[in-house]
């Protein structure tokens, strides 16, 4: 046990060297930070002061982009899932839906309130079921985009024999997203990029250049434990050292509260450190020769432990990362 609790030490100094040019602080000074500044550092909306009739809550980032932030569970645990949404004069461009139909027309039904410009563009930035389960009540003419990663989630999921009897139609994207596209709405400018593999592997981001915002959807979970089920892990890190370098005043996360632009440039920091945190469990596990089991069991994260999912993701994300390094992800490590 010494001399594995020594290697995940050594692995996580490497792992940070090898993605940072400096020694960042620690997840440990971001807590302390919490005290000094009086907010919470939490996904956990009761633990914040919130009651449920708090939301849906929508935040105007900049003029016309909004950020919409509604409750969903998972097990006994409640968070946020975050969309933005763009207004323009000759349109709405919605990043990322809700889970559900309900939930996803309650937002409509919210935007329909603040403009009556129809929506007219889709990003699918994350394609798991609590982003895209409502996107059948979307206009039907709204252009859908998608990385064709994701495109390929959908279209598997659309055609399953073991699909549910009742559910919602899956929507397919109607414009295939690689690299990236600028969008001109009313004389806005939205950019859709691909910053790389991270969550789903089809992970997109919607960029505002002249707002300097940032929508990352999944690939930055605030104060939420790193879901790994689908993920890519050591490139979700380098992922989001490509969004940390760019010129962003505004990152806005795909679960967990948004908060001021200070605090979530911050916490996204934090949750670069906490990726490199499981990373190098598992790493060091998986170098001394331990089992699957034993390196799940003895994962020491630290304070991640109290971060919401913890106890459901914390096994899986092990697992994502001993598949990472015997090369079970497609067009992984080999």
């Amino acid at each position: 046990m010494t001399n594995y609790r020594w290697a995940a030490a050594l692995t996580l100094g490497l792992i940070i060297a090898g993605c940072s040019a400096s020694a960042p602080e620690g997840t440990e000074g971001a807590t302390a930070q919490a005290a000094s500044d009086g907010l919470v550092r939490t996904a956990d909306p009761y633990a914040r002061g919130y009651t449920d009739d708090d939301f849906p809550r929508i935040k105007e980032l900049a003029p016309d982009v909004y950020s919409y932030e509604q409750l969903r569970s998972a097990g006994e645990e409640n968070f946020t899932t975050v969309s933005m949404f763009v207004v323009t004069s000759e349109g709405v461009l919605v990043a990322d839906g809700q889970g559900s139909v309900e939930e996803t027309q309650l937002m409509i039904d919210h935007i329909a309130e603040i403009t009556d410009q129809p929506i007219t563009h889709v990003v699918i930035c994350s394609d798991h079921g609590d982003h895209t389960g409502g996107n059948s009540v979307f206009p039907s003419d709204a252009v859908f985009l998608a990385h064709p990663t994701s495109a390929a989630t959908l279209t598997a999921s659309a055609n399953s024999p073991n699909r549910r009897e009742g559910s919602p139609p899956v929507v397919l994207p109607t414009q295939i997203v690689e690299d990236a596209t600028t969008i001109t709405l009313g004389g806005k400018e939205i950019e859709v990029l691909f910053l790389g593999r991270a969550h789903t592997g089809g992970d997109l981001s919607v960029h505002l250049p002249a707002e300097k915002i940032l929508f990352m959807s999944e690939a930055y979970l605030h104060r939420v434990f790193p879901a790994m089920r689908s993920a890519f892990p050591t490139e979700w890190v380098s992922m989001v050292e490509r969004a940390q370098a760019m010129d962003i005043d505004y990152y806005v996360p795909g679960h967990g509260f948004v908060d001021s632009p200070d605090v979530l440039e911050e916490e996204l920091e934090t949750y670069r450190q906490a990726l490199v945190t499981v990373i190098a469990e598992g790493t060091a596990a998986h170098h001394a020769g331990s089992s699957l089991a034993d390196a799940q069991a003895q994962a020491d994260v630290g304070d991640l432990e109290t971060w919401s999912l913890s106890s459901s993701q914390k096994a899986r994300a092990i697992q994502q990362v001993y598949a990472e390094l015997d090369g079970e992800l497609p067009g992984g490590l080999n």
